[in-house]
């Protein structure tokens, strides 16, 4: 019987470790690619299983690099997942952004997704797979980090075009949007300034912040079948964020109404 695969880039961070893990659970094969070739070997010796979990050095805005990581996956089994994860974010402000720093958000956070998917659509279309993309907040609010927000909101809609043009071959494409998650960057930020998690919650209905693992397990369900029916949905892991602030809604409520 031919293995099933999981691909998870940007792999060697908090998120995309946690991601492995858990699509560990339930494929037989996690491939792993990130462009940190030592931080991935890491990530991957840490998840205890080199058989399943198997760390690649790959560049996913380029195309050679992303062809060579779908043929590894090719000789590992048939792809069943793709998780698009890797990303990140640069300048805070649009006045910031220069046009290098725009291309680059862009490259990294919207065309390395469709390169990666193209990459293993045929692939996908064996397995009747399902793609997850990770997107965030910021693709659907403002929240500072433009070129990055601009790129999100484009995988938005990526992740809505693979659903509708490629649902005729059972493939199923869904979108994972977190708010601020607990990763080692946000540590770094506690550690010099001890409210920094405080400051953030306050933000959050919940009243806490997600962990990977939260991501890692709304990535888990979209990617299962119990998801068979779900497909071009962003599925916000936010603690509620987007749905709105508590304190605003008082505000607004006690404000004269015009």
């Amino acid at each position: 019987m031919t293995s099933s695969v999981a691909i998870v880039t940007g792999a060697a961070g908090d998120i995309g470790r946690a991601i492995a893990r858990r699509l560990g659970e339930d494929h037989d094969v996690v491939l792993m690619p990130d462009l940190d070739g030592d931080a991935i070997e890491r990530a991957a010796a840490s998840l205890g299983n080199p058989e399943k979990f198997i760390a690649i050095t790959c560049d996913i805005t380029n195309v050679a690099s992303v062809a060579q990581m779908a043929a590894r996956a090719a000789e590992l089994g048939v792809v069943r997942t793709l998780v698009n994860n890797a990303g990140a974010a640069r300048a805070v402000s649009l006045h910031d952004t220069t046009p290098e720093i725009w291309r680059m958000d862009s490259v990294l956070n919207l065309e390395a997704a469709f390169l990666c998917f193209r990459a293993v659509e045929d692939a996908l279309k064996v397995s009747q797979g399902s793609v997850v993309n990770i997107a965030s907040v910021n693709g659907t609010n403002v929240f500072g980090h433009p070129a990055y927000s601009a790129a999100k909101a484009g995988l938005l809609h990526l992740t809505k075009l693979i659903a509708v043009e490629y649902g005729k071959y059972g493939i199923r494409a869904n979108a994972v949007s977190p708010g601020t998650v607990r990763t080692q960057a946000w540590e770094e930020r506690a550690a010099a300034n001890p409210n920094v998690f405080e400051d953030a919650r306050r933000w959050y209905p919940l009243q806490r912040i997600a962990s990977p693992d939260d991501v890692a397990n709304a990535v888990g369900f979209l990617a299962s079948p119990l998801a068979l029916a779900i497909t071009g949905v962003c599925l916000p892991v936010d603690c509620g964020l987007t749905a709105g602030q508590a304190e605003l809604a008082r505000t607004f409520s006690q404000s004269e109404n015009y």
